[in-house]
């Protein structure tokens, strides 16, 4: 069966690669860059401030050269990244750390329905809950991973498997090194149907993650797996907009016990006109209450977790105190403001709870309110600002630290240059 069922795949991308136009009319190359800085002034972003902490202040910068190159039956990009803060780098500096954030080949075949994709990318899938480009992060979050797709009018395939290593090993490979990508091995299926004459969209996603839970000295395997099924579903109904995401997670966890959470989260958005606008939702990430037994705590992975759990950041962004995992309750309210072509503004309150009962206190978190601007300043020139700030409980006290009495807020501004310097066909 093995034998017959590689026999078939052979044939079937034989007989794409013979059917496809080998005489490519039309070349096109592309260069872009950005330059991207963004001053912050911290007073209780990530985590809550205590009494006596000082506010932090500092201006990171990313600077990235893009190149790009595309045919019928081929497209390739390179991007180069330099990324950190005003002042790290000395003014005279041998050591510079420019990297590639992105480099990839993707071949089409079969009129492009199929195609293959290898090398470092982003991974966004929906709304990024689970898998996200996190932009907003100066370095961005990249892949190493071999990605076969199917795209047609109404219906997209995608297939993605990794296998990482620290190193070219000699022998086994039963140790990943801390520090590169947070998983040993991944194999994901995920799917999208776009109703014909209907604005509703359905993706399904199965992810299965593999870590390493060995002993960088002893050198013995110790591999545990964890699964992530869900769905996203999209509707838009005249000035309204639908949205409702679903996940559910199994496996173990590295101290070998059984995993069983869940993710759900609805939104809904009602445009007035084109100036206003208002949004609300809300989200359920379960928690785990204790540190024996199946743990039910619910791990958004990889996604873009600064859009959704409030700007400042203090859910899945960082870390709980002392490893806690009591899950979350986010109920938000939104007002959207575009009073001309070239402003946009939005003003957001969120209302925090924990999923499961810390102790003996209330569930409740705090409150916050995140305001942004956007504008236009000209063509591939935009500039941003916000400011956010927090009102904390005693439990946020306990599951993130700090102290709740004292002022928590947050503002930055930003600028954001992204021209398309050179593009050329022939």
């Amino acid at each position: 069966m093995k034998n017959l069922f590689l026999f078939t795949l052979t044939c079937l991308l034989s007989g794409s690669l013979c059917a496809q136009n080998q005489d490519d009319k039309e070349n096109t190359f592309s260069m872009s860059a950005q330059i991207r800085a963004r001053g912050e002034y911290r007073n209780g972003a990530l985590f809550p401030f205590n009494d006596g902490d000082d506010p932090a202040y500092f201006i990171n910068n990313r600077a990235r050269l893009t190149i790009g190159y595309e045919r019928s039956n081929l497209e390739m990009k390179i991007s180069a990244q330099h990324v950190g803060v005003w002042g790290q780098d000395p003014q005279i500096d041998k050591n510079g750390r420019m990297i590639l954030n992105e480099a990839w080949a993707k071949m089409n075949f079969g009129n492009s329905r199929f195609y293959a994709q290898l090398g470092r990318f982003a991974l966004a899938y929906d709304d990024e809950r689970i898998l996200g480009g996190l932009d907003w992060n100066v370095a961005g979050r990249y892949h190493d991973a071999l990605r076969l797709g199917y795209q047609s009018d109404r219906h997209k395939v995608h297939l993605i498997a990794a296998l990482n290593q620290n190193d070219e090993n000699i022998s086994g490979g039963d140790f990943y090194l801390p520090g590169g990508q947070p998983y040993k091995n991944m194999q994901t299926a995920w799917y999208q149907f776009q109703a014909a004459n209907t604005p509703f969209r359905i993706s399904l996603i199965a992810m299965n993650l593999g870590f390493e839970g060995g002993d960088p000295e002893t050198k013995v395997a110790k591999n545990y797996y964890m699964q992530t099924f869900g769905t996203n579903l999209n509707y838009l109904y005249d000035n309204w907009k639908f949205s409702a995401s679903g996940y559910y997670q199994s496996g173990k966890t590295k101290d070998r016990r059984k995993i069983s959470a869940f993710l759900a989260n609805v939104e809904v958005e009602y445009r007035f006109n084109q100036a206003w606008g208002i949004n609300g939702g809300f989200d359920y990430l379960s928690g785990s209450k204790s540190a024996a037994g199946t743990y039910k705590a619910f791990n958004p992975l990889y996604g873009t977790h600064h859009k959704f759990y409030g700007a400042m950041d203090y859910f899945y962004a960082s870390a709980f105190k002392n490893n806690l995992a009591p899950g979350l309750m986010d109920s938000r309210i939104g007002l959207l403001f575009r009073p001309c072509k070239i402003v946009n503004m939005s003003l957001h309150y969120h209302y925090f709870a924990s999923a499961v009962k810390v102790d003996d206190l209330k569930r409740g978190l705090g409150s916050e309110v995140d305001y942004q601007i956007n504008v236009n300043v000209m063509k591939d020139v935009t500039l941003s600002a916000g400011y956010s700030f927090m009102a904390g409980t005693k439990t946020m006290d306990v599951v993130k630290g700090g102290n709740h009495k004292k002022w928590q807020d947050w503002g930055w501004v930003s600028i954001n240059i992204n021209p398309q310097i050179f593009k050329a066909k022939w």
